[in-house]
């Protein structure tokens, strides 16, 4: 496996992971629009604006999706997915690991954080499985969300 910035022609097979709104929802925020188009799923992932970044299996399959950028002095992950067909198989914690090098590597924090649906259950687990606690979120966050929880790294 290996860590790579996401290029155009992993546009379209990410949209694929998402054949619903439900799916789309548990991934982005409210605000993410389904259906989507290449156009409105670019902008709405920000794609263009973050370091995004695709882990990818030796044989070229594309393994999982993730991104990162500066959130109150940290880096924060987000719009984190493994491709449906390879759940379960630990590349949810092999990408939150590369991003969190990546992450430091560019923007020099130790520090972690990212929101998550606490009835996620997959995905809390997995990345309590590499160290994140629920922690409360920064004072006057606007990116905190009713039904989210705030995990941190240090």
């Amino acid at each position: 496996m290996k860590l790579r910035r996401a290029v155009e022609s992993d546009l379209a097979a990410l949209m694929g992971w998402f054949p619903d709104a439900h799916s789309t929802g548990v991934w982005s925020t409210p605000n993410f629009r389904f259906p989507f188009t290449k156009e409105t799923f670019r902008k709405d992932a920000h794609w263009d604006e973050l370091d995004s970044y695709c882990l990818v299996a030796d044989d070229g399959d594309l393994l999982a999706f993730g991104q990162f950028y500066e959130h109150f002095n940290r880096v924060h992950l987000a719009r984190l997915i493994v491709n449906p067909n390879r759940r379960g198989q630990g590349c949810g914690t092999e990408l939150v690991r590369r991003l969190m090098e990546a992450g430091h590597r560019k923007l020099g924090h130790d520090e972690y954080s990212l929101y998550v649906y606490g009835w996620n259950t997959p995905a809390v687990a997995c990345y309590r499985s590499v160290g994140f606690i629920e922690h409360a979120p920064p004072k006057d966050d606007p990116k905190s969300l009713d039904d989210c929880m705030f995990m941190v790294r240090k």
